[in-house]
């Protein structure tokens, strides 16, 4: 880790994500500043990205996100993810990329390790409050995910997706 980013860890951690949030008339200047941060933290940062408050994502390895597009408040994010541009996220979003093994028996799952998948979310999508998405799924361009859905499966494109587990309920497109 360079010391760059370090410092820039340091600076999101301990100071920027307890800024209020950016849709705060008197504190727009938060998002410029949390902006600024994960930039300089996040594999590949496009234009005019918003992170809101307390979001956290380690230490951004891994993450791509493309332009006009957000990591809500309270969301917990992790690499390897590819989010799309004009994302919109709402508060308290869970974006799993890792999944602790458990095939053998006689190992405790503690001691099996970790598999990772990578997600990928696609452009113009919107993922409701307290959403889960499972390591490995991919979400199709246009689609929307509803509040509270846990996403263990793919996502076509311009599907409204909703429950737990979620299921297509219908097409934007149709």
């Amino acid at each position: 880790m360079t010391l760059k980013k370090f410092i820039c860890l340091v600076l999101y951690y301990g100071i920027a994500q307890y800024l209020p949030q950016s849709t705060n008339k008197y504190f727009f200047w938060t998002r410029t500043i949390r902006r600024r941060l994960c930039s300089s933290l996040f594999d590949n940062c496009g234009n005019n990205i918003n992170v809101e408050k307390k979001a956290s994502f380690g230490t951004g390895v891994g993450i791509l996100i493309g332009n006009n597009s957000g990591l809500g408040v309270n969301c917990i994010v992790n690499g390897p993810l590819s989010i799309g541009d004009n994302v919109m996220m709402g508060p308290d979003v869970a974006i799993l990329t890792s999944t602790h093994n458990y095939k053998t028996i006689n190992v405790p799952m503690s001691e099996q390790g970790c598999d990772v998948s990578p997600v990928e979310i696609g452009n113009d999508v919107w993922i409701g409050m307290r959403s889960i998405i499972l390591p490995g799924v991919k979400i199709g361009n246009g689609a929307i995910i509803g509040a509270g859905a846990v996403v263990t499966k793919d996502v076509p494109d311009f599907a409204v997706v909703g429950g737990v587990p979620a299921k297509v309920l219908k097409y934007r497109n149709v």
